[in-house]
């Protein structure tokens, strides 16, 4: 049985760069200079601009604004359900099923990226990502920072939790040899 998008007419498509111990981020939130990467920022933007409509936390729509116009959906608790405000949609998960959201807000179905913080990257794995593009900085280490899904507590790694919720890694490709920066694409296991 092959399954079908975790809502019909989007595809949800998660991207993060991690640190080799899974973190998206320092303690106090902030991502470090030297999680960020040249070749795989370029990536992420191609990808970010392929998308329909780009999902963040508020947190991070506050810490990256929104320079290229992209359409993009705000998750938050302060949202009545779906409004749209001057500088984005906005959407309290609480209030609104995601299908309203997304139709609200991108009614022309699409993909959807969604780059984080870590409380939307947990919302979505309970959702159902279609694809996760997990690229990893193979050498640094952010000691006490924050983890890419709350479930990620050693020995659970960000592979383990992708696993566990129905994700199968494609091949490992190389971004930056010199920086030892990767990528791997996760997909929804056809089987679910």
């Amino acid at each position: 049985m092959t399954a079908g998008p975790a809502v019909p007419g989007y595809r949800i498509e998660g991207h993060a760069i991690v640190s080799a111990d899974d973190r998206i981020a320092a303690a106090d939130g902030t991502m470090p200079a030297t999680l960020h990467n040249a070749a795989d920022w370029v990536r992420f933007q191609a990808e970010l601009d392929r998308a329909v409509l780009v999902v963040v936390g508020r947190a991070s729509h506050e810490a990256n604004p929104n320079r290229r116009a992209r359409p993009r959906l705000v998750v938050s608790s302060s949202a009545t359900g779906i409004e749209r405000r001057a500088d984005a949609w906005w959407w309290n998960p609480a209030k609104l099923a995601v299908a309203d959201a997304f139709a609200a807000a991108a009614p022309q179905g699409g993909i959807i990226a969604v780059p984080g913080g870590r409380r939307v990257f947990d919302l979505f794995l309970a959702l159902g990502f279609d694809a996760f593009h997990l690229a990893r900085a193979e050498r640094l280490h952010i000691a006490g920072g924050i983890p890419v899904f709350s479930a990620v507590d050693h020995p659970k790694t960000a592979v383990t939790v992708l696993a566990e919720h129905g994700m199968v890694a494609g091949a490992r490709d190389v971004l930056d040899a010199a920086a030892g920066v990767t990528l791997t694409e996760w997909r929804r296991d056809a089987a679910d």
